[in-house]
């Protein structure tokens, strides 16, 4: 499975090994070409689906794609983006964090709405054991984007 219409479809698989597995290979094709960017609007509809994993297939592709998004995309979906700091799923909401420096790497004039938002975040919504990690998460993405 190499056509990137197969791997994108394949994101929404049941099985989520092979799901990962395509993320995976979509995000390696996303660091070296734009070929995947055309799906853009399909991991935004993604960003907002019912299933935490496919919310979260949605948001890595987005960032991934950051470098590519000549038609700023992202700076009309970022608000929408931001709200999975605080997903209702807590590991979704992570990974969400840990893929803002990349978007703020490509993106300079979306810093300071990526900060507020980090700075905003009440992580006290999610249970103790993870309360921390989410926190560690956002300092972490904090001190990324400063530069």
């Amino acid at each position: 499975m190499n056509n990137i219409t197969e791997l994108v479809t394949a994101l929404y698989s049941k099985d989520n090994k092979i799901a990962y597995k395509c993320l995976k290979l979509l995000e390696a094709e996303s660091e070296n070409s734009n070929s995947v960017y055309e799906f853009f609007d399909r991991f935004v509809e993604m960003m907002e689906d019912n299933n935490s994993y496919i919310r979260t297939r949605g948001l890595i592709l987005i960032a991934a794609n950051a470098k590519w998004d000549i038609d700023n995309k992202i700076d009309e979906i970022i608000d929408n983006y931001l709200k999975h700091v605080l997903d209702v799923k807590p590991i979704t909401a992570r990974q969400c964090i840990k893929s803002l420096p990349n978007i703020a790497k490509h993106k300079r004039d979306l810093v300071a709405c990526i900060t507020e938002a980090l700075l905003k975040a009440d992580t006290e919504i999610y249970k103790d054991s993870m309360q921390t990690l989410v926190y560690k998460d956002i300092r972490s993405t904090l001190e990324k984007i400063k530069g």
